[in-house]
């Protein structure tokens, strides 16, 4: 019986932690006029530029500009960028102290011009509705706002995500955020007034911080200004990691370790307590012909349909690796080790060809 209660407590635990935030359509606050300034940081981003410069000319609210910072690419990025006529900025050479994107950023920013500013990764997919209903729910939440797009999938290694983007809704949509004095944002689409961005000094304030989004969302928090995460299914989205599965263990592997300790320390608990059940559950397939076959089967069973649940919200995994979340949870139980070994051993991460140093303090 104990066993039986132990795996309903961890599904109840995720039930708790995920909140459905969607973003609303029907806002009755009008964006009106205001200029907005789409900032594109990309580097090595040829094959994704045109998916997001697309989706950007069929908004329903034009930008009143779009900037892309070639971050030092090495492949067709700045000429795919001209090629759509929007401002193509090649980012001057890294100072000490910054990292990467948060120095692409701001040099973007430094370059724009608009009343509002949307800081846009180059994967992102925007449905045409998305930049009107973004700027409505600015509005009407006030402050700064970002989102966690809908994963799309097309290949069996990009569906391993599975498991590691649901805990990351998880602390994102947590209840235990709200009042969190470094609850963060999430990097890949932000939306914030430009009066906002410069009380807090912008990414100028976290240049040499690993965890951007994090640390941006706390000092937005430490200056009273409100931050808001929403989910973006229906209209906003992203393919993570089409380059293959060593572009997704760097990508999650980056900031798995240091991203908790972030988190409300009722959030962790309670992330502790659905993973825990989601690792247990996965005895039904070691043990399924001795006296623990019936409660792991159940406990199996309970976790695939409460990740069917969740997983309409959080992407598009194909209907079979809920099932098969054991894949899943293999990986990210490999992405906590391969984290923690740069941390702890390496001192910095490796993303985009760079090595950035954890302590800080800039990319090698």
């Amino acid at each position: 019986m104990g066993l039986y209660l132990f795996f309903v407590i961890g599904c109840l635990s995720g039930i708790v932690l995920f909140r459905r935030k969607l973003i609303p359509l029907g806002a009755e606050v009008n964006p009106g006029n205001e200029k907005l300034s789409i900032i594109i940081p990309a580097r090595n981003e040829a094959k994704n530029l045109s998916n997001i410069l697309d989706s950007l000319r069929a908004q329903t609210v034009k930008p009143y500009e779009i900037i892309v910072v070639d971050d030092c690419s090495e492949d067709r990025t700045k000429e795919i960028a001209a090629s759509y006529g929007v401002t193509v900025i090649e980012n001057p050479a890294l100072p000490v102290g910054w990292t990467g994107k948060t120095w692409a950023v701001w040099n973007g920013f430094l370059n724009s011009s608009g009343d509002t500013i949307a800081f846009l990764d180059a994967d992102i997919r925007l449905s045409t509705q998305a930049l009107e209903s973004l700027l409505k729910a600015r509005a009407k939440a006030g402050g700064v706002i970002s989102v966690v797009p809908f994963h799309q999938t097309e290949k069996f290694y990009e569906r391993l995500a599975l498991i590691p983007n649901i805990l990351g809704v998880f602390a994102f949509t947590s209840l235990f955020e709200h009042n969190n004095p470094s609850k963060g944002l999430y990097g890949s689409c932000i939306i914030t007034s430009r009066t906002d961005y410069e009380t807090i000094n912008g990414h100028s304030s976290i240049r040499s911080e690993l965890l951007d989004d994090l640390n941006l969302g706390a000092r937005y928090r430490e200056a009273g200004i409100p931050v808001t995460n929403f989910i973006g299914r229906g209209l906003v989205s992203f393919r993570m990691y089409p380059q293959g599965l060593k572009s997704e263990l760097q990508g999650f592997g980056k900031g798995a370790v240091l991203s908790t300790a972030k988190l409300s320390i009722w959030t962790i608990m309670l992330v502790a307590l659905w993973f825990l059940g989601l690792i247990a559950s996965l005895g039904a397939i070691f043990l399924w012909n001795t006296s623990w076959a019936f409660p792991l089967i159940f406990g199996y069973m309970l976790y695939v349909f409460h990740i069917y649940y969740l997983v309409r919200d959080v992407g598009y995994f194909g209907k079979i690796m809920p099932f098969l979340h054991i894949f899943s949870t293999l990986f990210f139980l490999a992405v906590l080790l391969y984290s923690a070994y740069q941390v702890l051993f390496l001192g910095h991460v490796s993303w985009k060809g760079r090595a950035i140093e954890v302590g800080g303090q800039r990319d090698k």
